[in-house]
């Protein structure tokens, strides 16, 4: 079983020296854009034009990022974003996919980084309530967590715990959240792991169900009050504003959700 991290983003943040991750950023951002050349040939995707500026942005210290949004006839909102400074320790990558209301299957997320060590989440959030939903959980989450348990008797990956209680709220019980030590390693499982989570959520495309016409409208605003507390309420947005400054720093908050969108919404 691996060990517990319980040390915030934060911490680790005002706590690393400056140690250069140019490297391993580069790999991180290399499998991060693979995994979206691999949506964008599934789905028809149009670039909001809100995002225009931020590709790419800078601020303070060398720090800089690129985030660039896109909908379309099936995906609400997908972020294809890197924030940070590889130069100097932390950085955060995201490739997060909100689907449109006409299938109830889960939306992606998929984040690393490194703060400096290997920080990965990898989850696929779910659409209703799996308390009450068991069906809806044996349907989409059966490899899932196969790959939840796989992954927790790995000891080269540290399951991290935010202290955010709505943070946690907010992963499924399939999540996979990591720290790891920088290592050819450990860089070739989390490969492998990244193409089969998504894998695994194109099969959950193939077998998805149609969400009937009247419970469409109140599916697609629940996913977006979803997406944007989850956004608004990450603890690790102290950390953006500090290499970014408040302004700038909120309006990444904000392009995360789609707070600024001007494509219509399907």
């Amino acid at each position: 079983m691996s060990d517990l991290v319980l040390t915030s983003i934060e911490e680790m943040f005002d706590s690393s020296p400056a140690l250069d991750r140019q490297t391993t950023f580069d790999a991180l951002w290399a499998l991060t854009t693979e995994l979206f050349e691999r949506v964008k040939a599934r789905f028809e995707l149009h670039r909001d034009p809100s995002c225009d500026d931020l590709m790419p942005y800078r601020g303070i210290d060398g720090a800089g990022g690129y985030l660039a949004s896109y909908s379309g006839p099936e995906i609400d909102w997908l972020t294809h974003s890197w924030t940070g400074n590889p130069k100097a320790t932390f950085t955060n990558m995201h490739l997060t996919v909100g689907l449109g209301p006409q299938v109830d299957a889960p939306h992606l997320g998929f984040a690393l980084g490194t703060t400096p060590d290997f920080f990965v989440y990898m989850d696929y959030l779910p659409r209703c309530d799996l308390w009450t939903r068991p069906n809806y959980a044996d349907h989409y989450y059966g490899k899932a967590n196969q790959a939840y348990l796989g992954m927790q008797a790995d000891s080269e990956f540290r399951s991290f715990v935010s202290r955010d209680f709505y943070t946690r709220v907010a992963q499924s019980p399939s999540s996979l959240c990591y720290i790891a030590t920088v290592s050819d390693q450990n860089m070739a499982a989390i490969r492998k792991a990244a193409h089969a989570h998504l894998d695994n959520w194109f099969a959950m495309l193939d077998a998805a169900k149609p969400v009937a016409a009247a419970e469409r409208a109140a599916l697609s605003e629940r996913d977006l009050l979803i997406r944007r507390t989850i956004a608004v309420r990450d603890p690790a947005n102290v950390v953006v504003e500090k290499l970014f400054g408040q302004q700038l720093g909120q309006r990444l908050v904000g392009q995360l959700w789609g707070a600024d969108r001007k494509l219509p919404r399907p």
